[in-house]
């Protein structure tokens, strides 16, 4: 029995610089930066460009707390027709500016360990977004126009409200300190004015640990 529970004891004694390097050789630090494409949902769907950075602490192996900002936007130019009392119907040229920024902190699962090539994770995020419509450049198209417009020009609006993050992705080790991330998709509901916006998020980029 003695000689058992030496064995015992010698076995764990041994075991612990194996354990402690399982725990500990994993990145802790993870910083993300990468380009943003964003469907977002607004009755048709429109495709805005963009940014994304993001900052992981993870507490293990397998587990993170995870940052993330993110900000795209969609110019275009428009053409509408106005009716007058006086000249009738008149034709105008407009520029409208919309922008989404999300502000989003959560929990990532993936494995970090230090050595491991592909790293497929998932996370979930919540918190809020910020949505913008500028409209601006007004020009009268018409032969024969009001001095003065009765329509928006050189004004913002804006919405704030709740919203989130759900998704995943894949990324491939280049160096010690260097990943590419291949891909990140992500479902970014956002809720305003008791609707919600369906919109979808795809990513690639560089994560620097």
């Amino acid at each position: 029995m003695n000689k058992l529970i030496k064995a015992l004891c010698l076995a764990i004694v041994l075991s612990i610089p194996a354990f402690a390097q399982t725990q500990t050789d994993f990145n802790k630090n993870e910083f993300y930066v990468g380009y943003s494409n964003q469907q977002v949902s607004d009755g048709n769907r429109a495709t805005f460009d963009g940014i994304e950075a993001a900052y992981t602490r993870n507490i293990n192996r397998w587990f993170g707390i995870r940052g993330m900002v993110s900000y795209a936007k969609s110019d275009r130019n428009f053409n509408g027709t106005l009716a007058d009392p006086i000249i009738g119907n008149y034709n105008f040229q407009q520029m409208n500016i919309r922008s989404v920024a999300n502000f989003l902190g959560g929990v990532q699962i993936k494995d970090n360990a230090s050595k491991k090539r592909f790293k497929p994770f998932a996370y979930a995020l919540a918190g809020v977004a910020v949505n913008r419509s500028t409209y601006k450049n007004l020009f009268c198209a018409s032969a024969s126009c009001p001095s003065s417009i009765p329509i928006f020009n050189n004004v913002t609006f804006r919405e704030t409200g709740l919203a989130g993050a759900f998704g995943g992705g894949l990324d491939i080790k280049i160096s010690k300190r260097i990943d590419f991330r291949a891909i990140q998709i992500d479902y970014n509901p956002i809720y305003t004015n008791g609707r919600v916006a369906n919109n979808f998020r795809f990513g690639v980029g560089i994560v620097f640990k």
